[in-house]
């Protein structure tokens, strides 16, 4: 299992075939990427904060609480904080299992809880000024299936 927070951008490729040519046992790989994505029509960057080690200390309990129920052989969890831009690749999570469902779940589990419980706080930077990025209802009652 690996966590990384950081800055630097990631080699989505790279990242992915690292991580697929360590599972010896596993059937099934699954990779998610998420990306900066201009919703409103004027945004110029996201600023992603985190308090670091406590970031990585949550990170790493919800990775082994995925990797204990799905039975994963392995778990990849990469977040970037910083100014990043439309288009770049914001996070990444792998899963690897001896079965799909377990690797598809186990990868749908983390993004939920990158998603609404990570200790990452974003701000939109627009035109227009500056405005932190709220919780959304959607979020948060994707969590509930877990």
């Amino acid at each position: 299992m690996r966590i990384a927070v950081q800055t630097a951008p990631f080699d989505l490729g790279d990242e992915a075939a690292r991580f697929a040519s360590a599972q010896s046992h596993s059937g099934a790989v699954v990779t998610f990427t998420g990306v900066v994505r201009d919703v409103s029509g004027g945004l110029q960057a996201m600023e992603i904060e985190h308090y670091p080690g406590m970031t990585e200390r949550a990170l790493t309990d919800i990775a082994q609480q995925a990797m204990d129920r799905w039975s994963l052989e392995d778990a990849l969890v990469i977040h970037r904080h910083g100014t990043l831009t439309v288009g770049e690749q914001i996070m990444m999570v792998a899963t690897a299992a001896r079965h799909r469902k377990d690797a598809f779940e186990a990868a749908e589990f983390l993004m939920d809880y990158l998603k609404s419980r990570a200790p990452f706080w974003k701000r939109e930077v627009t035109g227009d000024g500056e405005a932190w990025v709220a919780a959304r209802d959607e979020d948060e009652d994707a969590l509930k299936r877990w």
